[in-house]
C-alpha cells in the first residue's frame, strides 16, 4: 500500500526527470495524502504533460466522488481486470514523480512511520493510472470534469518485507515510454519490486499521521538511512 508520499525535489529536477518542456511550479510537498492535488506525467492529445491529477481514483461510471477513497492504490497484479482500473489501465496509464513514500508499522505498541525512498534521495515516479470524471452539476453550477489518479502496488523487495508486504511499482527512467505507451500486454513485466539495493529507508516523527503537516518537520530523519 501507499497511503502518503513526498515531493521535495526541485521542479526543475522533475522537468528533468520527466523531459517534458515545461515544469509545475508546485511548492515542496512533504506529505501528500489522499484527495490533494500531486504533479502526474501521462500522454494527452499525443503529448506528454504534466498535470496536477486529485489523488484517488473516480471511474467514468462512478455516480459520486466518495469511490476515491477506496481507489487510491490498485494491485499491478489485478488492475488490468479489475473493473475499477481495466479501462485506465489500457488507455490512461500514467507516471507519479515522487521522492519518497510513507509506510508504517507496530513497534512496542506504537505505530512508527518511516520514510522511503532512492540512494541519495533521487527523485523517481510510481506507474499510476488516470481518469476523467463528470461531477454532476448542481443547482446553479456547472458541471465539472475532475481529474484522478491511482497509484499501482506490488509485493515488497526483501528489503522493505518488515516494514510492509507490499510497496508502490517504481518504473526505471528507461521504461517510461514503454509504460506510458506500450500496449498493456508489453507493461506487464514492470510490476516487479524495485531492487532492494537501490532503496534506503529512516524513521521520521508522528508529524506525517496528520495530513495538515505538510513542512520539513515530516521528512526530518530519526534515525540513519538504512
Amino acid at each position: 500500500m501507499c497511503g502518503r508520499y513526498t515531493l521535495t525535489t526541485p521542479p526543475i529536477k522533475i522537468r528533468e526527470l520527466t523531459q517534458v518542456k515545461t515544469s509545475l511550479n508546485t511548492p515542496p510537498l512533504f506529505n501528500v495524502a489522499p484527495t490533494q492535488d500531486a504533479p502526474v506525467l501521462r500522454v494527452k492529445k499525443g503529448s506528454s504533460q504534466l498535470g496536477m491529477l486529485r489523488w484517488g481514483l473516480i471511474p467514468p461510471w462512478a455516480k459520486d466522488a466518495t469511490i476515491a477513497s477506496k481507489l487510491i492504490n490498485a494491485r499491478f497484479e489485478t488492475a488490468p481486470e479489475k473493473p475499477s482500473f481495466r479501462t485506465a489501465y489500457r488507455s490512461r496509464r500514467c507516471l507519479v514523480p515522487a521522492d519518497g513514500f510513507y509506510e508504517w508499522r507496530s513497534e512496542n505498541g506504537v505505530k512508527q512511520a518511516f520514510r522511503i525512498g532512492l540512494q541519495e534521495g533521487k527523485v523517481f515516479a510510481f506507474a499510476g493510472l488516470w481518469e476523467d470524471w463528470n461531477r454532476p452539476a448542481g443547482p446553479g453550477a456547472a458541471e465539472e470534469v475532475l481529474e484522478t489518479f491511482t497509484i499501482l502496488t506490488t509485493q515488497a523487495n526483501q528489503k522493505l518485507t518488515p516494514i510492509h508486504h507490499r510497496m508502490p511499482v517504481i518504473v526505471s527512467p528507461s521504461n517510461f515510454d514503454l509504460w506510458l505507451n506500450g500496449e498493456p500486454d508489453e507493461t506487464r513485466m514492470l510490476g516487479q519490486p524495485y531492487p532492494s539495493e537501490e532503496m534506503i529507508y529512516y524513521r521520521v516523527s508522528s508529524r506525517v499521521n496528520n495530513v495538515k503537516n505538510n513542512d520539513a518537520e515530516c521528512v526530518a530523519p530519526l534515525t540513519s538511512a538504512v
